[in-house]
C-alpha cells in the first residue's frame, strides 16, 4: 500500500470513528508495513491536512463550482491530500500529486459517481491557479483554529503571543530525545546516531537532550534498540528537573503512561531509589516495563493503579511525588493536531478530575517532600487556578521557586505556563509544591 492510500485510510478512520490521528497513524503504518520514507511521507500528509483543514477548504471553494458541503467525506479527504501535496510540499512534483490523487478516487469514490474526474479537474485548476490563489485574513481559515478555540486561547496567553503559538501549533514537531545517562552519553550518542545518519544536534537549553533529524523509524535505529535514548519533549523533561529528584529517594509517579517522567526521574536517580509508575490502564502498564527493560532502568515498579484512590500504605511515604494530571491537552495540538476540532465543552469537566488526583496524591508526600504538579495545557482553570485553590484548603503546602536553566528568567512563584512559538517546546504548566514539616 502507498503512503497516500495509508494516510487516506488514517484521515477516513479518524473522521468515522473520532480516533486521535497519532495513535491511529501509528497503527496503519504498521499495518500496511510502510518503510522509513513512506511512513514519514504519510505523516506529514495526515498531519499536514489536519493542521490545515480551514485553510484547505478556503482555498478548495476556490476552485471548485459546487460547495464544499455537498462533496463526500472522502471525496474530501482525497482533495485536501492533493491540494496538500501541491501548495505545502515543494519536493513532490505536481503530476504525481495529481495522479496519485486520480487514482485514490477511482479506489475509493466509485460509488459517487464520476469522482476522479472532479478530483482530476480541480487539482489542475489548482496547479494553473496556485499563485493567485486569494489568501485568507482570519486567523480561523490561516491557521485552521476555530474561532471558539482561537478566543479560548487568547484569554490565556493574550493576544501578542497567539498569532506565534497558533503558527507553532501548525509546526512540524521537533523530534527531541533524552539520552540514557545510566548507559552512554550525550557526545557518544551524538556520535553513533551520525554513524546511523541520522542529524544529532545538541538542545539549546537541555543537558542530556538531542534534537533529531533524518530518523526514519526510530525503533529500527540500533541506538533505540540498544535502549541508549527514549523520545521526551523538552518541556516534559524540564517539569521533572523542576522537582530536583535526588538518588535514594522514594518516587512516586501517579499518572506516568508513557513513562517518560519516571524514566527521568531515574536519570536523574543515577538508577538507585525506588520510583513507582502507576496508570489506570493496564495496557499502559505492559507499555512502562516494556520500555523500562529497553532503557536497563531496574527502580522502577510499574502498577496499575486509579490516581483518585487512596492506598493507605503509601501515605506519608513518598520523598517526591509526580502528578502530571489528564488535561485537556491544548499545549500539544502540534503533536495532536485533532485536538483543536474537539468540543470545548469537554474542558469543563477536567477540573472535577484533576482536583480529586491532586487531593489524593498529596496525602502520599512526606512532610518535607515535594509534589510536582503539571499538565500539557494552557487552561488557567486547570493550571494557576487548580493550583490555588488547592493551596487555599492545603496550608500544609507552598509553592517554591522553579530551578530553571537559562534562557528562562528567574522563577520566584513556583509556577511555569509554557508557551508554544517561545521555548519551541510543547505548552506545559509546571508548579513545584513543597509540604512543610
Amino acid at each position: 500500500m502507498s503512503a497516500r492510500e495509508t494516510a487516506l485510510n488514517v484521515l477516513i478512520a479518524c473522521r468515522v470513528d473520532g480516533g486521535w490521528s497519532n495513535g491511529v497513524l501509528k497503527e496503519y503504518i504498521a499495518r500496511d508495513r510502510l518503510d522509513g520514507r513512506d511512513s514519514g511521507l504519510a505523516t506529514r500528509l495526515c498531519y499536514g491536512v489536519i493542521q490545515n483543514r480551514n485553510l484547505l477548504d478556503f482555498y478548495l471553494q476556490q476552485l471548485l463550482t459546487g460547495k464544499i458541503k455537498d462533496l463526500h467525506p472522502v471525496v474530501r479527504d482525497i482533495l485536501h491530500l492533493g491540494l496538500y501535496q501541491l501548495l505545502f510540499m515543494d519536493k513532490i512534483p505536481q503530476s504525481a500529486a495529481v495522479n496519485e490523487s486520480v487514482e485514490l478516487a477511482k479506489r475509493y469514490g466509485r460509488r459517487q459517481g464520476n469522482v476522479s474526474g472532479l478530483v482530476n479537474a480541480v487539482l489542475r485548476n489548482a496547479v494553473r491557479k496556485r499563485d493567485s490563489l486569494t489568501q485568507p485574513i482570519s486567523w480561523e481559515d490561516k491557521y485552521s483554529h476555530p474561532g471558539e478555540l482561537i478566543n479560548l486561547l487568547k484569554s490565556y496567553v493574550g493576544k501578542q503571543r497567539l498569532e506565534p503559538m497558533l503558527k507553532a501549533n501548525n509546526a512540524i514537531a521537533p523530534i527531541t530525545v533524552q539520552v540514557n545517562t545510566l548507559r552512554t552519553t550525550a557526545a557518544d550518542l551524538q556520535k553513533k546516531l551520525e554513524r546511523s545518519g541520522v542529524i544529532a544536534e545538541a538542545h539549546p537549553w537541555l543537558a542530556d537532550c538531542l534534537v533529531l533529524s533524518g530518523t526514519g523509524n526510530l525503533e529500527q535505529l540500533s541506538c533505540f534498540q540498544e535502549g541508549l535514548f527514549y523520545v521526551q519533549d523538552a518541556a516534559a523533561k524540564l517539569s521533572v528537573l523542576c522537582a530536583s529528584i535526588q538518588p535514594a529517594q522514594q518516587v512516586l509517579d501517579c499518572c506516568a503512561a508513557p513513562g517518560g517522567k519516571s524514566f527521568a526521574a531515574a536519570m536523574a536517580m543515577k538508577g538507585q531509589g525506588s520510583i513507582r509508575s502507576c496508570d489506570v490502564h493496564a495496557h499502559k502498564i505492559t507499555l512502562i516495563d516494556k520500555n523500562a527493560r529497553r532503557l536497563g532502568i531496574d527502580n522502577i515498579t510499574a502498577i496499575q493503579q486509579d490516581a483518585t484512590e487512596f492506598v493507605p500504605a503509601w501515605e506519608e511515604k513518598m520523598d517526591t511525588v509526580i502528578a502530571d494530571v489528564p488535561c485537556s491537552g491544548l499545549g500539544i495540538i502540534r503533536k495532536k493536531p485533532d485536538i483543536r476540532y474537539k468540543a470545548l465543552q469537554e474542558i469543563a469537566a477536567l477540573p472535577a478530575l484533576q482536583k480529586k488526583i491532586l487531593e489524593n496524591v498529596s496525602r502520599y508526600v512526606k512532610p518535607g517532600g515535594l509534589l510536582l504538579y503539571s499538565t500539557c495545557t494552557l487552561v488557567q482553570a486547570e493550571n494557576e487556578g487548580m493550583v490555588e485553590e488547592f493551596l487555599q484548603t492545603h496550608p500544609d503546602f507552598t509553592t517554591e521557586p522553579l530551578p530553571l536553566p537559562a534562557p528562562f528568567p528567574k522563577n520566584e512563584s513556583g509556577m511555569l505556563t509554557l508557551v508554544p512559538g517561545e521555548y519551541d517546546t510543547d505548552g506545559f504548566f509546571i508548579c513545584r509544591l513543597r509540604r512543610k514539616l
